[in-house]
């Protein structure tokens, strides 16, 4: 990789970064509560959006490295497995245990699905 293109994945990580606190602050502002519904959104639609990079980046529209500025780069700051988990887990503490359930397994068959989709349609290109 050459040095251009790692600074090009390192500042689009501080995008995606950007547009996910950006959108979890919307998202809580305008429906509180205790259902992480930011981290929800960004996880399902990052899944989407890597999906559809990569199923464009397979038909050749994509070259490889713009695929990596946005897959790791964009994508990799912007999704977040590790907030999903904690939130998750803080359901459990919270004695919450079915919604913790929902949000640990439905997030991630939704992600998946999510993930699918977008790599079917990109595969249409």
């Amino acid at each position: 990789m050459s040095a251009l293109a790692f600074v090009c994945v390192a500042l689009a990580g501080g995008v995606g970064a950007a547009c996910r606190l950006m959108l979890d602050g919307v998202l809580r502002s305008r429906f509180p509560g205790r259902i992480p519904r930011g981290t929800i959104v960004i996880n399902i639609s990052g899944s989407f959006l890597l999906g559809l990079a990569a199923g464009v980046a397979a038909s050749g529209f994509l070259p490889p490295v713009l695929y990596s500025v946005v897959g790791a780069g964009f994508m990799g700051g912007y999704t977040t497995f590790s907030t999903a988990s904690f939130e998750t887990v803080r359901l459990f503490q919270q004695g919450r245990w079915r919604l913790g359930v929902v949000n640990g397994f439905g997030v991630l068959i939704a992600a998946v699905a999510a993930a699918g989709l977008g790599l079917l349609l990109g595969g249409l290109v």
